[in-house]
């Protein structure tokens, strides 16, 4: 039954041939795409079936070993970059091949996903002809299948010799380890290439991702005078730890909600007479008393954005807020990186535009750059500032982070094909 659905679906798009506008070679690359297509799905369904929960250290490695076994057969030397154990992460898997003609690419991906081993597993599974399930099944070892399949289908004619392609899988994307132990050897090599390319999911198939907003933490700690509650707004008892949280995060929300590209979500607040949190965990406890003047709370929280100079400002609007306290209280907020921003520069809309043409050429339409603030982080952000970048190049589906997670069957071969012709171009 797999066998027919995977041929339907070759069958479906066949038609789109008639409108190309295509050279001999990449003719002849879409057929070597719908060729190894079968085995294509059989790698997808492979390193689906192998839970890779970002904290599944064995599960990561265990699918970087898959994609070690199957690039080594196309001409690629492979790498395992193992963190160390303070990480408490697993590592990187990547490959190489080196050259000296065309553009210098770098692919990214990523070989974890948001499901731990305890929780509920979701195998790969056709659900119909056009729509199959899986944890991280377009987010995303879809995208890692569909890179891989294009550079097999372009060694397989001999297309990659003499030419200069870095892949690289990280093994935390999804909860990533420190920047200086996680992310520095792959900023590194990054910025020995022209191009960066993500295969993270895809918008739609007529978006390309030319820009992602960057994230960063935040954690609010209020303070104030334990009283009794019939005391509380007199000039010795004062407002209270809750009051005061409360004042913070509706000034938040009054002078910086709306601004473009910008938003701050408190997405935990613990407040009472006592109060502990465990920043690992994310687990916190309160205890206190409806007749209780609060003393403590904490609120944790996110701030995404768009280059650096907005993070900074945002910033700055921020701690001035926390400074302004209500009678009795005091506060302090501490800001923590997350991952930086891809900001749009002339550079990704180029590469928009390449593929744009291609999509065209290909009968299947146009392809324009998305809104800048539609996409959070990713891991191409951090090389960003470096090389010229487009991302979204990976599987469609939908529910991605959630059970029950799908990646489009019928698109997935089409992007495919429409990835290979891509590198191909580029490398030309």
């Amino acid at each position: 039954m797999k066998k027919l659905i995977i041929t339907l679906v070759l069958i479906g798009f066949y038609s789109i041939t008639f409108a190309q506008k295509l050279s001999k070679i990449e003719e002849k690359l879409i057929a070597e795409v719908e060729k190894n297509y079968e085995e294509t799905v059989a790698l997808l369904e492979e390193v689906t079936n192998i839970n890779s929960g970002s904290l599944n250290l064995e599960g990561v490695e265990a699918v970087s070993k898959v994609f070690e076994r199957e690039f080594q057969k196309i001409g690629f030397e492979t790498e395992w970059y193992k963190l160390p154990p303070e990480a408490k992460r697993a590592g990187h898997f990547i490959a190489t091949r080196k050259g000296s003609k065309g553009k210098k690419i770098f692919i990214i991906g990523h070989l974890d996903t948001v499901f731990e081993k305890d929780m509920p597993f979701t195998p790969f599974t056709f659900l119909n002809d056009s729509t199959a399930t899986g944890q991280g099944v377009n987010d995303m070892k879809g995208g890692d299948v569909m890179a891989f399949a294009s550079l097999k289908a372009l060694h397989d004619l001999g297309l990659l010799e003499d030419r200069t392609i870095t892949v690289y899988f990280t093994g935390d994307e999804e909860s990533s380890a420190d920047e200086e132990l996680s992310r520095r050897d792959f900023i590194q090599r990054a910025k020995e290439h022209d191009i960066a390319l993500g295969y993270e999911t895809t918008q739609s198939f007529g978006i390309a991702t030319v820009a992602r907003r960057g994230s960063s933490g935040w954690r609010l700690r209020t303070t104030g005078n334990q009283s009794h509650s019939s005391g509380v707004f007199r000039e010795s008892v004062g407002y209270g730890a809750i009051y005061e949280a409360a004042r913070i995060l509706t000034e938040f929300r009054e002078e910086l909600a709306g601004e473009q590209y910008l938003t701050f979500n408190p997405g935990q607040i613990i407040g009472g007479s006592d109060v502990s949190f465990d920043e690992e965990t994310g687990k916190g406890e309160a205890l206190g008393k409806t007749n209780i003047v609060a003393r403590e709370a904490i609120v944790t929280g996110d701030l995404r954005f768009l280059g650096e100079e907005q993070k900074n400002a945002a910033r700055a609007k921020m701690q001035a807020i926390v400074d302004r306290n209500l009678n009795q209280t005091d506060a302090e907020i501490i800001f923590g990186d997350g991952l930086p921003s891809m900001v749009p520069t002339e550079g990704n809309y180029a590469l928009a535009e390449v593929l744009n043409q291609l999509s065209q050429d290909m009968g299947l339409g146009k392809v324009k750059p998305g809104d800048p603030g539609s996409r959070g982080a990713g891991d191409i952000s951090f090389v960003a500032d470096y090389v010229d970048c487009l991302d979204g190049l990976g599987a469609s589906g939908r529910g991605a982070h959630a059970p029950g997670e799908t990646i489009n069957m019928k698109e997935y071969p089409e992007l495919i094909k429409r990835s290979t012709l891509f590198l191909y171009r580029l490398t030309r």
